[in-house]
């Protein structure tokens, strides 16, 4: 039986089959609506760094073939066929995408879904509907991802720029298509039977299948593939496009027709318009204008000077910041490269989308998403800057004896306890976030340096050996078991490995592995005091432990 996904679930595939050879399918609807579904193998950091991995219709499979699209059959708009064991090291992450080829918004399509199936079972499927969308015209639907394990997360998350914002987001680089060639004549599906690790016919929604979309050009439709363990039929192989950037636009090719030559770029505001490339400029003299010297004869007004067009030597229009090229005809000062208005300016500010419970929006600014895992967050009062859902908001009180223990300790966190469905944003004071996930271990920060964690995890008030340490040091927090903690440093930290003769700042130590010592070092000497003078660094915290320890220090000290 399907294992039901809702958005930002996730599982472990060993979890929902034993298999390796996946079927992926999608089934998206709208009316009046055409869609391109494609499959983007990314790297560890989520970038698209190789672009044999962008598996759409002009590029029906990667180099080893673990990923291949194999068209519209049983039911689905689009499958692929996923080998996980055969994926390289080097992908470790599979998004499964749907764009809008042309007008439209993913509020206007139907109920869809993807889902994966095993041996000729269905294993997870992940059902949605427009009403989750509203002005998208690109959403990621669902993902493989490497952690330690292959994984699948429903995603659910939209761009309204299309295939363009989405392909930026993964890294890849968008350029103009010069002449695209005449279309050809699409080559309809064929009927034949649903691959033998896919599902039967009978798999496929009650509801009526859609009609099949016809085929991109240079896309062969595949009914089935052989057994695993044999190569699949693919169409002739398409020239080699991973030796050149990524083209997104245009999708498909115009219709038929002799496309005409790009106009001319118009001419920058008070110069004269350049001819087309082999041409020469018209020898008729130009019509007087701004910054032309006027038809006349005599010396032209002004102080003896003609009034020369901007260039070398000349002084910038009001407003133009000197060795800048004035701004086209029509456009604003300060306007943003690559288009005007709102929305291209904000884009590079946009939320960072991801399936995980923890997701850093930017150095200072953190994520988190309290419907994947179900556990509560503690977080320090007054750290949320937004929130979307249902969240609810209470105090967490540390009971009479936790007050008590932070009040002599100097280690007491005034926490709030985030709980419900929804997403929220945290942030303090512009400091530097780093999450740090815990897998049964333990570290040790200081109760200062702590913006928020999962409630899953255990943490204490642990004292430091020694005595004389300034400032309430010499306690720090321990926190130990399976979670997230979210540190806060000012600055960007160094962490360094733990050894015999490791000294740090006592207020510039942010945390520590829990399994090294830490004992107390003093500098101050009876003929040193003897002096005059201080130099600030009498008092130290000496690190001792076995390979593997580390300490983090901030360039900042408390």
């Amino acid at each position: 039986m399907a294992r039901e996904f809702q958005r930002g679930h996730k599982a472990k595939i060993s979890d929902l089959t034993a298999g390796t050879d996946l079927y992926v399918g999608v089934q998206i609807t709208g009316p009046g609506l055409g869609f391109d579904i494609s499959c983007f193998g990314l790297d560890a950091d989520e970038r698209l760094s190789d672009d044999r991995y962008f598996i759409f219709f002009n590029q029906p499979k990667s180099p080893e073939e673990a990923i291949q699209l194999l068209g519209t059959q049983a039911g689905d708009t689009e499958s692929f066929r996923v080998t996980l064991d055969r994926i390289p090291a080097q992908i470790q992450k599979l998004s499964f995408t749907a764009t809008i080829d042309g007008a439209g918004q993913m509020s206007q399509v139907g109920p869809g879904y993807i889902r994966v199936v095993a041996g000729g079972e269905e294993v997870a499927r992940y059902s949605f509907t427009g009403s989750e969308f509203s002005t998208e015209r690109a959403v990621m639907l669902g993902d493989f991802y490497l952690k330690d394990v292959w994984r699948f997360a429903a995603v659910g998350q939209g761009f309204d720029g299309g295939l363009e914002a989405l392909l930026k987001n993964f890294g890849g680089e968008v350029l103009e298509e010069e002449a695209p060639a005449a279309p050809q004549q699409p080559q309809q599906p064929q009927t034949g039977a649903a691959p033998g690790f896919a599902p039967p016919a009978f798999g496929a929604p009650a509801a009526p299948a859609p009609a099949p979309a016809p085929q991109h050009p240079g896309t062969v439709a595949q009914g089935f593939p052989p057994p695993p363990g044999a190569t699949p039929p693919h169409p002739a192989p398409a020239p080699s496009v991973h030796g050149a950037p990524t083209l997104i636009a245009p999708l498909a090719p115009p219709g038929g027709g002799t496309v005409p030559p790009p106009s001319p770029a118009p001419a920058p505001y008070g110069q004269p318009p350049q001819p087309p490339y082999g041409q020469q400029a018209p020898s008729a003299p130009m019509p007087p204008g701004y910054a032309q010297p006027h038809a006349q004869q005599g010396p032209p007004p002004g102080y003896g000077q003609p009034p020369a067009p901007p260039g070398y030597g000349q002084q910038p229009s009001f407003g133009q910041v000197p060795g800048q090229q004035a701004a086209p005809y029509g456009m604003p000062q300060g306007a943003p490269q690559g288009g005007a208005g709102v929305s291209s300016a904000l884009q590079q500010f946009k939320e960072t989308p991801t399936g995980q419970r923890w997701t850093q929006q930017n150095k200072k600014l953190i994520r988190v998403d309290l419907g994947i895992g179900g556990q509560p967050v503690l977080a320090r009062q007054g750290s949320m800057v937004l929130y979307q859902g249902k969240v609810d908001f209470s105090y967490k009180g540390a009971g009479f004896a936790g007050r008590i223990v932070g009040n002599a300790t100097g280690q007491e966190m005034q926490l709030m306890r985030c709980t419900g469905q929804g997403q929220v944003f945290l942030a303090e004071n512009a400091t530097h976030l780093h999450p740090v996930e815990l897998q049964g271990d333990a570290i040790c920060v200081s109760a200062e340096n702590v913006l928020a964690f999962d409630e899953s995890l255990q943490y204490e008030v642990r004292r430091v050996e020694g005595h004389g340490i300034p400032g309430g040091a010499l306690f720090t927090m321990q926190f130990q078991g399976t979670g997230t903690i979210v540190v806060k440093t000012h600055g960007t930290p160094v962490v360094l490995p733990v050894t015999p003769t490791t000294f740090a700042d006592c207020n510039a130590v942010v945390a520590w592995s829990a399994a090294s010592q830490v004992i107390v070092s003093s500098q101050v000497r009876m003929r040193r005091n003897a002096y005059p003078g201080d130099t600030g660094e009498s008092v130290n915290l000496q690190f001792r432990g076995a390979p593997g320890n580390f300490i983090v220090v901030q360039p900042y000290e408390v």
